[in-house]
């Protein structure tokens, strides 16, 4: 049986709200099926019974400060400097996630008992840090397992592989096997999926694929905030780092452990942020993937 972890809720109170790039400002809580939005329920307050952590989807950092986020089964948490998780969203399993700015998260999956949205959600997007989500495209039809979006635009699979410039309009596209998970480059047309046939590269928005000839058989995988350089990590915990957009790899450090999820950022005062959520733990580097310290146990 995989270990979990236990969290604490967060308070009620978040900080600040950042305009969005699919909704207008306004359009900061969930939307229901009688047509006018309303406020999902807030997190669970600290009186009430903390939440286990059963499995990580997704693994990102907040632009607006630097937070861990682990979007989960159970809904999303940031995890403190005290290395604990703190429930920051509804209740809700979070399928497919990927950071769309500071404060600004895309999501899907399937709604929790107190979440007023279809089954599956669809696409959804929070302006507000995670607190409150609102109905993007697609409620009632898609639960996005792999999702991404950077230059190319929001990518996501959910038995088909799916793209759109706003996150309204979709259109479908072909690949060659089912991605597990997507990766966009923030700044060229340039996608990655890591596939049990083998990583797929795509020069054109994920309109068409090749596979990548000499890359590690990869499980998770995501771009740096400069472009080029991409962490990966292979079905047995080996980190995979690559410089050049996906092109070739070189071999980092080995965790021991099946991946859950993999997320990298840059700062100015370190090598690239690499994040790494196994079946045991979640573990960080900041000298590119060389070493690694524990962030949470789980």
């Amino acid at each position: 049986m995989t270990p979990r972890s236990t969290i604490r809720p967060v308070p009620g109170s978040h900080r600040r709200s950042v305009p969005a790039v699919l909704l207008s400002a306004a359009a900061v809580l969930v939307g229901c099926t009688s047509g006018s939005p309303h406020s999902v329920a807030a997190p669970p307050t600290p009186a009430q019974p903390a939440l286990e952590i059963s499995h990580v989807h997704g693994v990102g950092t907040d632009p607006a400060d630097g937070s861990l986020l682990l979007a989960t089964h159970e809904g999303l948490f940031r995890v403190t400097a005290e290395g604990q998780a703190e429930l920051a969203s509804p209740v809700m399993d979070l399928m497919g996630f990927t950071v769309a700015g500071a404060e600004h998260f895309l999501a899907s999956g399937h709604p929790g008992l107190r979440v007023d949205l279809p089954q599956p959600m669809g696409l959804i997007e929070s302006i507000d840090g995670g607190r409150t989500w609102s109905p993007v495209s697609r409620q009632g039809q898609s639960d996005f397992h792999a999702l991404t979006t950077g230059a190319a635009g929001v990518l996501g699979y959910d038995g088909a592989l799916l793209r759109s410039d706003d996150g309204r309009d979709w259109e479908q596209l072909s690949i060659p096997a089912e991605p597990h998970s997507l990766a966009a480059s923030p700044d060229t047309d340039l996608v990655l999926a890591t596939t049990a046939q083998g990583l797929l590269r795509s020069a054109d928005a994920g309109s068409t694929w090749s596979a990548v000839d000499g890359a590690p058989l990869l499980q998770v995988v995501d771009w740096a905030d400069d472009g080029m350089h991409v962490a990966g990590v292979d079905p047995s915990g080996v980190i995979w780092i690559s410089s050049d957009g996906g092109a070739s790899w070189s071999s980092g450090a080995d965790l021991a452990s099946p991946p859950q999820a993999v997320a990298v950022s840059s700062s100015a005062d370190e090598d690239h942020r690499i994040t790494v959520v196994t079946a045991a733990t979640v573990v960080t580097s900041t000298d590119g993937g060389r070493t690694f310290e524990v962030v949470l146990e789980q």
